[in-house]
């Protein structure tokens, strides 16, 4: 199912030469650039009645016609589910996300997820492009997300993240003991023999990680992750590249190295950790309306909280 959207739009004076994505996006702000993209490329923008690139440019005067179509999520089912919110107003959602709770449906993945959840929460969220839900995190990783209630906090959101103006912090336990913190700066790309995987690799995105140690053990670092772009598995792929890969990650860490000397209680909990120990404790955005700088932090869940206190009592 999905609604259709019409609009005609004579091109001010003001907008004239600008490119055709350019105008519309001043004209239609609710809609992200992206999008207008996808209705210029799949014919749904017409410039006098002619298809158009999103390169092409306008002239003051030129008639652009808007006619396309926004999927609506009625092929998900609405359900149930508790969230945990730690903040709401008329446009943004802020949900502190459990472990191994899914983002999106997917196949294997149609019923439980975050999205299901917000559907039963808020149906006209539907009208949103996928829930308002603007970045991801993985099953196992916890912690804060945002969620566009409108498609103008959506337009917005979306901005954020692609300009790296949304800030998103982490903290993250792993294996090995570092010296100090530091920046990855390795482009990231799906793995060309693992298709479920992602890998550095020259020919991928952008990808920057900037982390710093908070604590160190005899075998392990507490470290705070800050990300500058939002690459899939970014922080997994880039500290396994380093070679301090995150306790619990099977897919990037494999087997826990541990030392001699590690008393066998921490070892235990080391190796039987059952996902990646990552949590996205702080997010900062600018309120797509008020334009208020606004922040939240959550603290660390249940578990990652008692594997440091087992490791510190490692080192006693």
């Amino acid at each position: 199912m999905s609604e259709t959207i019409e609009a005609d739009f004579i091109i001010p004076f003001e907008l004239g030469e600008s490119r055709i994505d350019q105008a519309v996006a001043e004209l239609m702000p609710e809609h992200s650039r992206s999008r207008i993209q996808g209705w210029i490329k799949e014919g749904q923008v017409t410039i006098n009645g002619k298809a158009c690139r999103p390169k092409d440019k306008v002239t003051a005067d030129d008639v652009v016609s808007v006619n396309a179509d926004i999927e609506l999520l009625d092929q998900w089912s609405p359900e149930d589910i508790p969230l945990d919110i730690i903040y709401e107003d008329d446009d943004i959602l802020v949900i502190n996300k459990p472990v191994g709770m899914v983002v999106h449906p997917a196949p294997g993945n149609q019923n439980g997820t975050l999205v299901n959840a917000l559907l039963g929460y808020l149906p006209d969220i539907a009208m949103v492009p996928r829930a308002g839900v603007v970045h991801r995190l993985d099953k196992d990783t916890s912690g804060l997300l945002v969620v566009a209630k409108t498609l103008v906090a959506h337009s917005s959101l979306v901005e954020q993240l692609q300009e790296r103006s949304m800030g998103r912090e982490y903290e993250a336990i792993v294996v090995g003991v570092m010296t100090g913190g530091g920046m990855v700066e390795e482009p990231i790309a799906r793995h060309p023999k693992d298709r479920k995987k992602m890998a550095v690799h020259p020919f991928g995105k952008e990808a920057i990680t900037h982390y710093r140690v908070l604590e160190r053990f005899t075998a392990n670092t507490h470290i705070r992750v800050k990300l500058e772009t939002g690459r899939t598995h970014q922080i997994r792929v880039h500290m396994a590249h380093i070679a301090y890969p995150l306790v619990g990650d099977a897919v990037y860490g494999g087997r826990a190295r541990i030392p001699a000397g590690v008393n066998q209680a921490v070892k235990d909990a080391v190796r039987g950790f059952g996902r990646q120990a990552l949590h996205a404790r702080q997010l900062t955005l600018w309120h797509p309306v008020t334009d208020e700088e606004m922040s939240w932090e959550v603290p660390l869940p249940e578990d990652m909280q008692n594997l440091l206190m087992l490791l510190r009592t490692g080192e006693l």
